[in-house]
């Protein structure tokens, strides 16, 4: 379908297209979200280990549940989060064959790119939080394990419904810093932003860097500064990224002007 034909579909026809487009990556998180609750326990096992390698098993220490439905809305949680997470590469593509009839050949080219580094730079980030800075972070808070001044001995018992919460946190604050390159990217494509521009605005970027991670993390230094960094330098890459977009603008330019 060209994008002249896509233009000429009526209201009803657009909206009966988006339905089916929703539909569809229903169905695929409904089918996922079964699969992966009824694999809850290997899921959590999974996003625990990171502490649970830090813990001191042998002798009884892991996880509680002091609320007698608090397991079972963790592993809901659990289920919802995988499935949301596994399901976002068939719902982009649901989006690309919304979007795509729309689009000529040349905004295609443009536009798949940032559509397929979207999921990939979200588990790049997650990924980041699981074998880098959650096992760091995890570390420094059960140093407060130790024997205080007063000589009571401090243990922790995790309950299972905070630490999902805050590992998920982690996770998403990480996937979501992460897409700042596609987000920028698209606004230079769109001619919204030069990187000039992004020069320009280094230093509040910086600023906004830090309000961001002190919102979306714990209030501890340290996991602050583990999101602002990735944020500050995902940033650099983005004024590179776009003065590459803007040079493959000028270039055909350039050639229509030497033809002519």
């Amino acid at each position: 379908m060209s994008g002249t034909k896509f233009q000429e579909m009526s209201l009803i026809e657009h909206i009966t297209e988006l339905r089916r487009r929703l539909l569809w990556s229903f169905v695929y998180i409904l089918i996922i979200f079964i699969i992966c609750f009824y694999f809850a326990d290997l899921l959590f096992a999974f996003l625990a280990y990171p502490l649970v390698n830090l813990l001191d098993t042998d002798n009884g220490q892991g996880f509680i549940y002091t609320a007698l439905q608090e397991a079972f809305f963790t592993e809901l949680k659990i289920a919802l989060f995988f499935a949301l997470f596994f399901s976002f590469p068939l719902i982009a593509i649901q989006i690309w064959k919304f979007i795509a009839p729309g689009l000529y050949k040349n905004e295609k080219k443009a536009f798949l790119p940032f559509l397929i580094a979207t999921p990939i730079l979200f588990f790049a980030g997650g990924s980041m939080v699981y074998y880098l800075i959650a096992p760091i972070a995890w570390k420094f808070f059960l140093s407060y394990q130790n024997l205080n001044s007063s000589g009571i001995p401090i243990r922790l018992e995790a309950k299972m419904g905070e630490y999902l919460s805050l590992m998920m946190r982690f996770i998403f604050a990480f996937g979501l810093a992460f897409q700042l390159p596609v987000l920028l990217g698209l606004l230079a494509k769109a001619n919204l932003v030069t990187h000039y521009t992004l020069k320009k605005f280094r230093k509040y970027a910086i600023v906004l860097a830090f309000l961001a991670a002190a919102f979306l993390t714990p209030p501890d230094p340290f996991s602050q500064l583990s999101l602002a960094l990735p944020i500050i330098i995902l940033y650099e890459i983005s004024i590179y990224i776009a003065k590459i977009i803007q040079k493959n603008k000028k270039a055909p330019v350039e050639d229509k002007e030497d033809n002519a």
